[in-house]
Formats: C-alpha cells, structure tokens, sequence
C-alpha cells in the first residue's frame, strides 16, 4: 500500500468543500448582523475604539468597519466591499454590507440542499442583470440647476446621519462646494472633491459658523513679525524649490587658508540669496509660497520688498491654492514668467482662532477649488460632522455627474424583489430557486428600516409587498417611512437616492456573495493552536451578535 504525501505543512488548517462554504458565509452574515442597526433614519450609533485608544462615535457602515479588526477571511473580504463603495460612490458602505450578507443568508439552504455553486451564482448573475435593468426603468432624470430639487437629494442622504439637525445648512454647503469645484475638462465635466474641497476641522464656535471658503485656508503663520498679515486683491507667486543657499548632496569639507577667504564664502552666500530674492522682486509679488525651506537670510530680504512669505507648504495645498489663485507652480526662480503670478483671490488675511494662527486666501474670482471650514464643539462631533459631510459631498457629485435619481426608502428594493419574483416563474430547471431566493434578499433593506423605528416589521412588509404587486409600474415608489414605521409614497415623502449609488450598491453586494461561493477551500498557514484560538474568538464574536 503506498504511504500518503504531504504536499503541506503539518500544522497547515485545511477546510474544503461545503464546510469551508457554510464557514464564509456565517463570517459575513456575523459582519452584516454588526451594521445592520446602522441603517435609516432611527439607526443607532457604534462606539469604536480605536489601537491608539481613541473613540470613534458613528453609524456609518465604511468607519465602523474599518476600525474593526477581525480574523477570519471572509470577514476581511466583506469589510473590503464597504471599502470599495466608499472609493467608488462615497455612499451606500452600510446597505452594501446588509445586502451582501442577506444574499449569502439565502445561498445557505441551497448549498447545504448539494446544489453546485456555479449553479447558484449563475442564477445570482442573472437576477443582478434583471435588476440593473428595471431599476433604470424606475429611475426619473433630474435638472441639476434647480437648487431645491438638488436640496432634497442631499437631504435624503444625511437624513440617517448625525447632522440631520443641521440638514439645511450642511447640503447647501456640500451643494456650494461642489459646483464650486466642478470644471470642464476635454468637454467632460470633472468633478475631484478629494483634491480640491478639504475638510478643515477647527473645534470651538458653533455648528452655525461652518463656511464654504472659495479659496484656500493653511494652518500656517508668516515667517517673519515684520511681514504684511492682510492684502486686498494679493499677487502670489507659487515656488517649488529652496530659497536659501544650495547645500552639497553629500559631506563637503571646505579648508579656508585666509580669514579673507571665509568672508568671501559668506559674501558669496547674501549674494546668492540677494540675487534669487531679486529675480523674485522683478515681478512685483506680494505673497511668496514655496514647498521647501526658506533661510532667514531670504526672509530679511523679502521683508525688505515688502514681500509676505510661507515656507513648507504641502504640495496638495500647493495645488489647491495654484487652482484657487490662477497661479502656476514654478520650480527655478530664473524661469518665473508674469503668467505665473496668481492675481485670482480678492482677499490674503492672517487671523488668530483660538491659539492657532490661520491664513485665509479667499474671495477668489474663479477659483475651483474650496475649503470647507467646519466649527463644533468637540473633535467627536467635528469628526462625525466630517465624515457626514463627506457623504452628502459624494452624493452631490454623483448627482451631478448622472443626474438620475431611484426612490428611497426601500422601495426601488421592493420593485426590484416583486420584479425578480414574477421573472423567475418563467425560469425553469435548477436556477430558478435561487434567483427567487436573491428576489426574497432584496427585501431586506425596507424590513431592516421598519425594524430600526420600531414598528411592526411582518405586517408593514406584508402590506408594503401588496401594494406593489397591485399595481408594479405605479406603486414603484412605495417604501417605508424609516422615521415612523409606515409606509409612504417616496415622490411624496421625498426621499430619493442617486442612481450610481443604488445601483453600485446590488452590484457589488452580488458580485462579493459570488465570490465568497466560489471558494471551495480555505487553507491557513498558521500553527494549529493560533488557527484554532483565531477560529475560536471569531466564533465567539458571531454568537455575541
């Protein structure tokens, strides 16, 4: 009889076929289960501590996630999804993860019933197209220069979030940000709010004196006392290299014979110096930025130009304030030309918050770029702030860039559950179960929003499904009122989601379910006790769930 071979190691854990399947998908639903109070209006709040021993405060479903930290793989994939909807979207990090850990829930009999999983995610693909396909026949176009229509959307955003008190002001503030930013580029619109609207958190004050700054703030002071700290109508000119005395790349050692000679080296030094600070004084600027180091001897001569000057800028603020000013970031002094000189920004003040000193370039011409100014309370409430913000940021760029709209509240969900139902009635053979199963999934966002208000969950979604089997075309925008258990018309109510958001969400919550199908086997390179202590606190975390 031949003797077994070991391809792997001894101590390497091994799970294959069904189990490592079933092992995958109870890891997700442990993951969804964590999320799921997180969502609509009446959502509650997760307190996350962080390695460093910080507190997180937040209900957004991307924040909690990624401060988790957890063992098993499956678990790690599902965090990522969240991830890769806040990259692509901004928005939507908490039904992602909800959806994705319902349609695995209903994989489960199937999988334990010996179905193949090929089977089950080619019915899975089928019904993602399905629903891709009748959500856009839900969907409405929408005119992004009506403001109160861009309003509402906005709203319905932060409706679920921290801010919603301040609803009102904080999507006039994303709206203002975001077409502050917007340019056309090759004919297409472009609209970067990572590079160029920065969130600036600055505790104290109240939540009323947030602003949107058509400009740029730096948490920077003027290098020297003497320097002007306010200029209306400011030329600035934007630099990418030292001024100061160029250094040797490596150890130089110089040997003066002469005390002569030593004053010669410092006269050669204030010569330098004097000459870059003169090709500098040529075009008259009356701010000076550069990205490097800026000697004392440059500052004594700037001062004496009556030239105001920063040193050590980051670059992206450097590329903001270049956008924001119309200015073009030089890297020699020699090669500045008067085209380089930024004239955009109508106003350059210094002015003291609390014990930091800010510098404000605002009131800029066209500027396509902006800073956010947000004042609270506490670093806790500006953080959640920010990150809200971020959210209502994301969604009216989405908006603007494909302005179509799905109704919220569950109900494009709904449609979408009654439509895949009454489609799979004409599949036949083995596929037709589990796409009827995907159908029953994507109920799980408006039963999820009856039971986080509190209401009576089986007798709401009973009668929410009625009233879109009555009539599927002109109850499409039936769904849950989240705030009161109810259900409501959405064009009434006026909650509605962008339609990159949406359907961004039901492709990736598929796709991630699919993908978690396919493995058939989970091998593990640690020794047998570190696997089984790391299975053992996964398992303990599910069942706390």
């Amino acid at each position: 009889m031949q003797s077994p071979v070991f391809v792997l190691n001894t101590e390497t854990k091994r799970e294959t076929g069904r189990e490592a399947q079933l092992q995958n998908i109870a890891a997700a639903k442990a993951v969804a289960d964590v999320i799921r109070t997180c969502l609509g209006p009446r959502s509650m709040l997760k307190m996350v501590l962080d390695p460093v021993g910080g507190i997180n405060m937040t209900n957004d479903g991307n924040s909690i996630l990624r401060e988790i930290d957890v063992a098993h793989p499956a678990a790690k994939s599902m965090i990522e999804i969240s991830r890769t909807q806040d990259d692509e979207v901004g928005d939507g990090t908490t039904s992602v993860i909800i959806l994705a850990g319902e349609f695995l829930t209903v994989a489960e009999p199937w999988v334990v019933r010996g179905m193949h999983p090929t089977e089950i995610i080619s019915s899975f693909v089928k019904a993602k197209e399905e629903a891709i396909r009748h959500l856009k026949s839900i969907s409405k176009p929408i005119n992004t220069n009506n403001d109160a229509e861009l309003l509402k959307i906005v709203q319905s955003c932060i409706g679920t979030k921290f801010i919603k008190r301040f609803e009102d002001q904080m999507c006039l503030l994303a709206i203002d940000a975001v077409r502050t930013v917007a340019s056309l580029s090759h004919g297409k619109l472009d609209i970067d709010i990572k590079r160029y609207a920065k969130i600036e958190r600055i505790p104290g004050g109240e939540i009323d004196d947030c602003r949107v700054i058509k400009g740029v703030l730096m948490t920077k002071d003027v290098v020297h006392a003497k320097m002007r700290r306010k200029i209306e109508n400011p030329r600035i000119l934007l630099l990418d290299c030292d001024l100061e005395f160029k250094k040797a790349e490596s150890m130089t050692d110089i040997e003066l014979v002469d005390p002569k000679d030593f004053e010669a080296a410092l006269r050669a030094e204030e010569e330098y110096i004097e000459e870059m600070i003169g090709h500098i004084a040529k075009f008259k600027p009356d701010i000076v930025v550069t990205e490097k180091g800026m000697s004392d001897l440059a500052q004594h001569y700037l001062v004496k130009h009556n030239i105001t000057g920063f040193r050590r800028l980051r670059q992206t603020e450097n590329n903001r304030l270049a956008r924001a000013v119309g200015a073009t970031i030089v890297n020699r002094v020699d090669e500045i030309k008067e085209s380089d000189i930024g004239t955009g920004s109508g106003l350059f003040e210094v002015r003291k918050i609390g014990d930091e000193y800010f510098t404000f370039i605002e009131e800029c011409k066209d500027p396509k770029a902006c800073t956010i100014l947000l004042r609270g309370a506490s670093k806790d409430v500006l953080k959640e702030v920010e990150r809200n913000l971020n959210d209502a940021l994301a969604t009216a760029k989405n908006v603007m860039m494909e302005p179509v709209l799905v109704p919220g509240g569950g109900a494009s969900e709904m449609s979408i559950a009654h439509r895949l139902t009454e489609t799979s009635k004409s599949l036949e053979g083995p596929e037709q179960g589990p796409y009827k199963s995907l159908a029953i999934a994507m109920e799980v966002i408006p039963r999820t929003l009856a039971q986080n208000c509190g209401a009576r969950t089986v007798r709401v979604i009973t009668e929410l499904r009625a009233k879109h089997a009555q009539d599927p075309a002109g109850n499409s925008s039936w769904g849950i009122n989240g705030t009161e258990g109810v259900i409501a018309d959405m064009t009434e109510y006026g909650v509605w989601e962008p339609y990159t958001v949406k359907a961004q969400s039901i492709k990736t919550a598929i796709e991630a379910a699919c993908m978690m199908l396919r493995v058939d086997e989970i091998v593990s390179g640690l020794s047998k006790g570190k696997a089984s202590s790391a299975g053992a606190v996964m398992g303990e975390d599910m069942e706390t769930d």
